[in-house]
């Protein structure tokens, strides 16, 4: 990563109150963002692991993920323009891996955006490798998804 994490960062769970914020990071984060409605069933699924890292109380990033007997899967994960390359998405992907890890999933799957150099380095960095890729999976612009795989177990 760029820079340090930076101190006083806390990884709590996210709520319906966070949402706004989790919104407005969404929408300046990616060209076909979720729907707050997206974001408020992710909070009511029972598998759903959805976290917000905080700085000084503010909402600078968050992480959808969950999973489905053994499989864990990460969904959407953005850090704050202001607050990237510090480490905070690492911090919020790390914390997500041991949680999934704790309920016994045996690999962690994940699309990303084939141009999403930075993301793919902190992927790998975790220990994820590419599996293949979705083509024209996502929109606005079209583009390829890498699908990446972390194997927690055999």
């Amino acid at each position: 990563m760029g820079g340090e994490v930076l101190n006083g960062l806390i990884v709590d769970d996210m709520h319906a109150a966070d949402l706004p914020a989790v919104i407005q990071i969404e929408h300046t984060s990616f060209t076909a963002p979720w729907s707050e409605i997206s974001f408020f069933n992710e909070l009511k699924k029972p598998r759903s692991i959805v976290k917000v890292a905080r700085l000084e109380g503010k909402v600078v990033g968050y992480i959808c993920g969950g999973w489905i007997i053994d499989e864990g899967h990460i969904l959407d994960v953005a850090v704050h323009p202001q607050y990237r390359e510090l480490g905070i998405a690492s911090v919020l992907t790390g914390e997500v891996i041991g949680l999934l890890r704790e309920e016994g999933c045996r690999s962690v799957f994940l699309e990303v955006r084939a141009s999403n150099e930075p993301a793919k380095k902190m992927y790998c960095k975790y220990g994820f490798t590419e599996l293949g890729t979705r083509k024209a999976y996502y929109t606005s612009p079209v583009e390829d998804a890498v699908i990446m795989v972390l194997k927690l177990a055999e």
